[in-house]
């Protein structure tokens, strides 16, 4: 019998509370068995910043990266194990231009999903390059913004092409709002873009490889009282809806760790954020979800590396391309050849047999650690970290109360199983 050994590596900027989690699960795995027999076996490193030789092999088979989407050096370094080593990345890091909002608006479109109305703005100041001036005389045409704002009608978003974690998003109920918005946004180019006014239910989907959560998401609260714990807000054909937008834009771009945000009105599910470099993961945030995250990222990282699943960079746009162009198709039938498009890349199928087999142990121990003291005090020291010191005794108290529920819902569902 053969055995592999399996390092994955975690690419890091301030997070340490799932880090933590990831860790301490992944080294209680234990042995994992492949279809034929093999031994697997796995740890964790994180992943230091230093020069390296483009003919370096690296030690990982796996690489989650939290960092790449604002620091230039590892992003390369991940290009390099990508193109020369093979290496499992989550997520590609070579659609990050798409992860910056616009070329994600634009694929969806084309493929007929019911993104809002919305206009990309040319910077109200303008860029520092030496050729500004002259190009802009040349060739920049004079535009009436409140024009195009009557024509899309209020109310509008104004949020930046490249924004995340909802930085420099304005929500516009006329022109004076709208004015004051653009003179703010200074060097920062901006989408226009149509509001869902009076939605039912902000849903917000994580997806990691072939999983998907779809969580009832409220923005307009602090974040640590963003997600409900809520199970069936959404009815059967909305929710397949949602998850298969999701699937959709993540099989198209070869995402692999990514949220997507949609809104639900009327029962018709409009994408309005659907690219996220860096999805939140953290324990304040996800609290009830959080053991769901942390056992998604292990199957999947465990499943491709133990099934020998090579990473894909290649899009093959076209294939998706040829189902939008179908004027046979209703919108109901593309999204289905759009899934079963998703669930071929993502191995749906395969994924789901491997974790029923083979993974089915992860449950109980991810149940076990949660109600440890190892985990408490992850709690504990994160919510330290993270509100002031008045209010550590509220929140330690409300994010034990949040997952004592996960725990006892756990429980009931293993003993179901």
């Amino acid at each position: 019998m053969s055995d592999h050994r399996h390092l994955i590596g975690l690419l890091l900027g301030t997070e340490e509370d799932w880090p933590t989690a990831f860790e301490a699960i992944v080294r209680r795995l234990g042995t994992v068995h492949d279809g034929t027999g093999a031994a697997h076996r796995y740890d964790v490193e994180r992943i230091t910043v230093e020069p390296f030789d483009l003919c370096a092999k690296p030690r990982y088979d796996v690489v989650i990266d939290r960092l790449a989407y604002w620091y230039y050096h590892p992003r390369e370094w991940l290009k390099k194990a990508a193109l020369m080593d093979d290496v499992y990345l989550l997520n590609s890091p070579f659609t990050f231009q798409s992860m910056e909002k616009h070329a994600a608006y634009c694929a969806m479109l084309r493929l007929g999903l019911r993104v809002p109305d919305t206009v990309l703005v040319p910077y109200k100041n303008p860029p520092e390059h030496a050729k500004y001036a002259y190009t802009a005389e040349k060739y920049n045409q004079p535009f009436d913004l409140g024009a195009i704002a009557e024509r899309m009608g209020y109310p509008l978003f104004m949020k930046p092409y490249d924004g995340g974690a909802w930085v420099g998003v304005t929500m516009i109920r006329g022109p004076e709002e709208l004015q004051r918005a653009y003179d703010a946004s200074g060097q920062r180019l901006m989408h226009l873009q149509k509001a869902v006014a009076g939605y039912d239910v902000f849903a917000r989907s994580l997806s990691i490889g072939a999983e998907t959560m779809v969580m009832n998401f409220d923005p307009d609260q602090p974040m640590h009282g963003r997600y409900s714990v809520s199970h069936g807000f959404l009815d059967a054909a909305t929710g397949e809806e949602t998850v298969t937008i999701g699937k959709l834009v993540n099989a198209f771009f070869r995402w692999e760790f990514n949220s997507c945000e949609t809104l639900i009105k009327d029962g018709v599910v409009y994408p309005i954020d659907y690219a996220n470099a860096c999805p939140d993961i953290a324990l304040t945030s996800l609290h009830y979800y959080f053991p769901w995250a942390i056992k998604a990222l292990i199957r999947w990282s465990v499943f491709c590396t133990a099934t020998g699943r090579r990473p894909r960079l290649d899009l093959e746009t076209r294939r998706f391309f040829d189902i939008a162009d179908r004027a046979d198709l209703s919108y109901g039938e593309k999204l289905r050849a759009y899934r079963a498009l998703a669930n071929e890349y993502f191995q749906t199928e395969a994924y789901s047999d491997f974790c029923a087999s083979r993974l089915a142990h992860l449950d109980e121990i991810m149940l076990d650690w949660v109600r440890g003291p190892d985990f408490d005090r992850l709690l504990v020291d994160t919510v330290r970290s993270t509100f002031p010191q008045h209010e550590h005794d509220h929140f330690i108290a409300h994010y034990r109360g949040l997952l004592d529920m996960w725990k006892r819902d756990e429980e009931n569902r293993l003993n179901r199983g």
